[in-house]
C-alpha cells in the first residue's frame, strides 16, 4: 500500500478523517460480533446498529468525555471533527448527534493514521464493552 509521507494527519479535515474512521471502528465491530457467533447478514446488519449508528457512536464519545478517558489530543481531533462543516448528514437522527458520530470517527481515524493502533484497539474494545454491558442508553 502506498502512502503519502507529506500528509499531517494533526492537520486533515475532520471529515476526512471520519470517513476511515468510521471504517476502521466498524472492523473492530465485526470482528467482536462473529466472535459472538453471528454469522446471518441481516442478524449481523441489526446487531452492528447498537455498536455503529449514528446515535451510538454520539453516545459513546459522550460516555467517553464523561469517563474523561480521551488524552487531549484525542480530544481535540472529536472536536475537530464535530466542528467540521458538512453539507450532509444522517435523515433520521438530529444535527448535534450526527457531529458527535462525526468527531468519534475523525478520532479514530486520526489514531489509524498516525499508527496508534494499540490505542485505537484500547478505545474501540472499551467502546465494545460499553455496548455490551448495556451503556450508553440512547433511543435506537
Amino acid at each position: 500500500m502506498m502512502e503519502n509521507q507529506n500528509v499531517d494527519y494533526k492537520q486533515l479535515n475532520g471529515i476526512a478523517l471520519a470517513y476511515l474512521g468510521d471504517s476502521v471502528y466498524e472492523v473492530f465491530v465485526r470482528k467482536h460480533l462473529l466472535n459472538l457467533g453471528i454469522t446471518k447478514p441481516n442478524r449481523l446488519q441489526k446487531a452492528a446498529r447498537k455498536y455503529v449508528s449514528a446515535k451510538a457512536q454520539a453516545a459513546l464519545i459522550d460516555l467517553m468525555i464523561e469517563d474523561d478517558i480521551l488524552t487531549d489530543e484525542e480530544d481535540a481531533v472529536f472536536k475537530r471533527g464535530r466542528n467540521a462543516k458538512s453539507y450532509t448528514h444522517a435523515k433520521n437522527t438530529s444535527v448535534l448527534t450526527y457531529r458527535h458520530s462525526t468527531g468519534f470517527e475523525a478520532m479514530m481515524g486520526y489514531l489509524s493514521l498516525s499508527k496508534q493502533d494499540d490505542r485505537l484497539e484500547e478505545l474501540s474494545n472499551w467502546c465494545i464493552e460499553q455496548v455490551d454491558a448495556g451503556r450508553p442508553k440512547y433511543e435506537d
